[in-house]
């Protein structure tokens, strides 16, 4: 019998998942070839880049970003905002507004849009490219029982080219402890199956509803399944996990099967993420996200 890869379990959304159905997910060195990179992409539906963005560079911005949230209360008393020792309780509506306008930051433009990370996927892509204007940028308590579900992008993102790429960047050290994204090993081809099955269902459906992530033949939120395991145990695989780190990238497809654990951070630290999405420009792109992501967009 192979032995587990983790020596503990994860929990999502209240489930549990075993050792035994766990995995560690491959790293890539960035300075490997490009035919090399789109080649193993191919074959697993994502890159975990190692070391890619400026380690300094990012912990900088994570400073400057909760350091915009220490007059809610969000940071236990006398720390350094780049550790993210979470207080126990913030005001959560003036933090909901701040969170808004991190979105709108030029700091953040620069962040997502910095040279590394555009001139990456012009050359992975072969051509110049767009950045959604729709990101995202999330923090997540330690043990917040609202974990993201099982989804692949392309669910919120009908509406232009399945081709494009999601970008999940670790805005600070994320170890396995902390939750941080997870995904279905092997599951790109599976998502690209269960895709097409939604088509053919969705076709008779007006056009805004066809491409919606909540159309009636959708689940509640446009999410496969909370139940992690279940949803593992019927593809016969593994969910494969990482120790992520300041200036790492994942790029994944747009049918990759992801979802996020429980921040578990035995020191009371905020996890802190962003996911963004890079496309060829001259492909279509989904107007819906040609908007600053808002908590109530429905998207």
């Amino acid at each position: 019998m192979i032995a587990p890869v983790l020596d503990r379990p994860l929990i999502s959304n209240g489930y549990t998942l075993a050792p035994e159905i766990l995995g560690r997910l491959e790293p890539t060195d960035p300075n490997r070839s490009m035919d090399e990179l789109r080649e193993q992409y191919q074959a697993q539906g994502y890159l975990w880049l190692k070391h890619f963005l400026d380690r300094d560079e990012v912990l900088a911005f994570r400073r400057r970003f909760f350091a915009a949230f220490e007059e809610v209360g969000l940071l236990a008393p006398g720390t350094d905002p780049v550790d993210g020792f979470y207080s126990g309780g913030e005001d959560k509506e003036i933090a909901r507004k701040i969170l808004m306008e991190t979105v709108r930051w030029a700091a953040y433009e620069s962040f997502c849009f910095s040279p590394r990370i555009w001139q990456f996927y012009e050359a992975f892509l072969n051509g110049p490219v767009y950045l959604h204007k729709r990101k995202i940028i999330r923090y997540t308590r330690p043990l917040d029982p609202n974990c993201t579900g099982a989804h692949y992008d392309l669910t919120y993102l009908r509406g232009g080219t399945d081709s494009v790429c999601t970008s999940w960047i670790p805005i600070g050290d994320i170890p396995v402890e902390m939750g941080g994204l997870v995904y279905l090993e092997g599951s790109d081809t599976w998502g690209r199956t269960m895709e097409a099955e939604f088509r053919v269902k969705n076709q008779d459906l007006p056009p805004e509803e066809r491409i919606s992530a909540y159309n009636r033949n959708m689940t509640k939120g446009g999410w496969l399944s909370k139940d992690l395991p279940d949803l593992a145990a019927r593809m016969g695989t593994r969910w494969l996990t990482a120790d992520y780190e300041a200036g790492d990238m994942m790029v994944h497809s747009a049918y990759m099967i992801h979802a996020a654990t429980l921040n578990e951070s035995s020191e009371n630290r905020l996890r802190l993420s962003t996911d963004i999405r890079y496309q060829r420009v001259r492909e279509e792109i989904d107007q819906r996200w040609e908007n600053h992501w808002s908590l109530d967009d429905m998207l």
